[in-house]
């Protein structure tokens, strides 16, 4: 059972109890349909506390019901709710720090509702793509009124309950540090011979001038909600509230959650939802594997990344020191973080407090001595093998026994970097991607010989840097870079065959990327693909690539940085301009290479560029690189721009139909470097059994 049965004096006790926020699972919703079965037909229990055992009064459905047959299983969540409310019996919800999605949609339920300051309460669904199921959109604004409550499902922002004090929402608010169950029990007593028993169902909404109201709403909602369906539909269910009696506002909002449960938005935004725990899940490493302690880091480089890294320690209450090699590039390097960390306070996202607290758990050194000490040493110097071969001897030489030698290595091979120390089991690669302060992932290399702990230590401390840690073997750029550029070689052949940067950034960022390959290069850095090729032509000489991008970096042309790159920039100002000289030079060289140049449709430019993603997806995935189609997905979702409501690579690859894309790949095949798309066996094999990356 995960619902416990209670009775004290006359007061029945149900506790949700189902960890770690009682989600309301199967089993949940069974148990406590029972207790109040048993409610009632106990002749000395004259009324009911529903409330949640541990952490929560409930945090809404079980994540892990998501996508399965027992989410509908009955008893579902709505005959829960009727249950509670037909009671004959009053039902007082006793709610304390989280009461979300189906938690307060139960609550709404009870015919009273007593709180603990500081719960947060929110109907969330909107973020996963739906609106609240289970008459929350239809009970809510009955409580606090239509405003608020739109405001509220709309967004889905969590509201302290002492916020809400003084709606009928609650009854009572108690006060901080209250016993809740005694206090809980005490209020059933005072009401257990109230009759009527009230119901928020038989509230009614007013608002008046609703419609103007309602349509300014519609509106502002339009302007905000970008490709997303969700947000409109709730408000529209909301308003259903005001213009549509109880039972048919409640039979609207079943069909609107329906609808917008087979949309790919959602479909996008549940598989995200349940692609980033899933990451964090690693099949050979069991949850209970000992972690070490980090309670001092290191970061050699205090350049840009290194720089982002530290914050990231100082940001979780991590003590760091920066290691440099020269004085100046220690001090400018810790002056750019103090400014970074000004401009977060000047905009009223940090306290003074915790600026001067985080600033001063950043520390300098020139000297390796100062950071043997450290529990875990993240390497972010030059990505060249020779520089990092120098770096992690010495780290081996001065790290005490049981430290964690990380690299912050993008592309090289994390295995001859482990294998420069006497202690391979202690080396992994920790990915950032800039700025690192910002950005969510972190790409977590797992080499040959590192040890399960290091990786779970480190896959734990991800989560305490507030990081999406991925897991990723080794191969030549991992999984977010490998895959990247093949990306970045179809856009290349594209300009040599007839598009201009600005028409492929166009295109891509139309299908929903914040910025196209040629503007984010420029962001960037050309110089920095330009050394990536330079090794290629020697390492690889067989893979082709075009050679417009070197033209450019020849010319110095290196993005904003230069103030030219694909485009102009003016000084102070990041705009792209199209560039007149590039368009020429791109144009020059087809003719040199003797391309003749044609149209090239939105549709072809956006197929090559995701599909070219897709495909080495495949090959990472049947490598065993990545663990999962999922974890491609999330790699892509958090630090590449793929946009969230497309789900990824890999997830949109399946809702368009592997068939389809593999259609696509073999009539690419057939056309100019034609070599480059070869399809990945594992893509063949699943579209040939009609399967998904997500359903294998």
């Amino acid at each position: 059972m995960s619902a416990d049965y209670a009775v004290h004096g006359s007061i029945a006790v149900i506790s949700l109890n189902n960890p770690p926020v009682n989600g309301l699972g199967l089993a949940t919703r069974t148990a406590a349909i029972e207790g109040i079965r048993r409610a009632q037909e106990d002749g000395a229990v004259k009324a009911v506390v529903l409330t949640g055992a541990g952490k929560a009064f409930s945090g809404g459905a079980d994540i892990k019901e998501f996508n399965s047959p027992k989410a509908l299983t009955e008893p579902t969540l709505h005959s829960l709710i009727r249950a509670v409310e037909g009671c004959s019996k009053p039902v007082v919800a006793a709610i304390h720090s989280v009461a979300m999605g189906g938690g307060l949609e139960l609550a709404l339920g009870c015919h009273y509702r007593v709180a603990l300051p500081g719960a947060q309460i929110a109907l969330p669904e909107v973020k996963l793509g739906l609106l609240p199921g289970a008459g929350g959109t239809q009970r809510l604004p009955r409580v606090l009124g239509l405003e608020m409550a739109l405001n509220m499902i709309v967004s889905g922002t969590p509201v302290l309950s002492e916020k809400l004090a003084g709606t009928a929402l609650f009854d009572k608010l108690l006060p901080a540090g209250a016993d809740l169950l005694a206090e809980a029990c005490a209020f059933a007593e005072g009401i257990a011979d109230v009759r009527p028993l009230p119901k928020v169902r038989d509230r009614k909404v007013d608002y008046p001038n609703h419609e103007a109201f309602l349509q300014f709403s519609r509106n502002t909602v339009k302007a905000v909600a970008g490709p997303f369906p969700a947000p409109l539909e709730c408000l529209e269910t909301v308003a259903a509230s005001v213009t549509m009696d109880f039972e048919a506002g409640l039979k609207f909002e079943r069909e609107r959650f329906l609808h917008l449960m087979q949309t790919t938005e959602c479909k996008s935004l549940r598989h995200a939802f349940i692609s980033e725990r899933a990451a964090s899940k690693i099949p050979d490493v069991p949850p209970d594997t000992p972690v070490r302690e980090i309670r001092k880091a290191a970061v050699i480089g205090a350049g840009t990344m290194g720089g982002g890294i530290a914050m990231n320690f100082a940001n979780a209450g991590i003590p760091v020191v920066l290691l440099e090699t020269r004085q100046e590039a220690l001090e400018k390097g810790l002056a750019t973080i103090r400014k970074n960390y000004e401009n977060t306070l000047k905009k009223g996202k940090l306290t003074q407090e915790k600026f001067e607290q985080r600033v001063a758990l950043i520390g300098g050194t020139l000297d390796y001595s100062a950071i043997a000490d450290a529990d875990m040493v993240i390497e972010a110097v030059f990505e060249d093998l020779g520089v990092k071969e120098t770096v992690f001897r010495k780290l081996d030489e001065v790290m005490k026994p049981g430290a964690i030698l990380a690299s912050n290595t993008s592309t090289l091979d994390l295995d001859k970097i482990a294998a420069f120390t006497s202690r391979p089991q202690d080396v992994i690669g920790t990915h950032f991607f800039s700025p690192a302060n910002v950005m969510k992932l972190l790409e977590v290399v797992r080499g040959k010989a590192t040890g399960k702990d290091v990786l779970a230590t480190t896959m734990a401390l991800s989560k305490k840097l507030k990081k999406t840690g991925v897991v990723s073997g080794v191969c030549d750029g991992f999984i977010g870079n490998r895959m990247i550029e093949q990306y970045f070689r179809q856009a290349g052949f594209l300009l040599e065959e007839g598009a201009l940067p600005e028409q492929v950034d166009k295109a891509i960022e139309k299908f929903g990327f914040p910025m196209g390959p040629f503007r984010m290069s420029d962001l960037a850095g050309n110089d920095i693909g330009w050394y990536i090729r330079k090794r290629r032509y020697i390492e690889k000489p067989e893979v082709v690539y075009s050679r417009t991008a070197d033209l450019l970096c020849e010319m110095g042309r290196f993005g904003q940085k230069t103030g030219g790159g694909w485009y102009d920039y003016k000084e102070g100002d990041r705009k792209a301009s199209p560039s007149a000289l590039v368009n020429e030079i791109i144009i020059k060289h087809s003719a040199d290479i003797g391309v003749e140049r044609r149209q090239v449709g939105e549709q072809e430019i956006v197929e090559r560029l995701v599909y070219a993603l897709v495909n080495e997806g495949a090959l990472i995935l049947e490598e065993g690189i990545a663990l999962r189609a999922s974890d491609i997905d999330m790699v892509y979702l958090t630090g590449y721009g793929f946009p969230l409501y497309r789900g990824g690579p890999m997830f949109y690859a399946d809702t368009v139909g592997l068939g389809n894309v593999l259609g696509t790949i073999e009539k690419f095949a057939r056309g100019r470097h034609g070599e480059a798309w070869k399809p990945a066996p594992l893509l063949a094999r699943l579209a040939a059994e009609g399967k998904g990356f997500n359903s294998h």
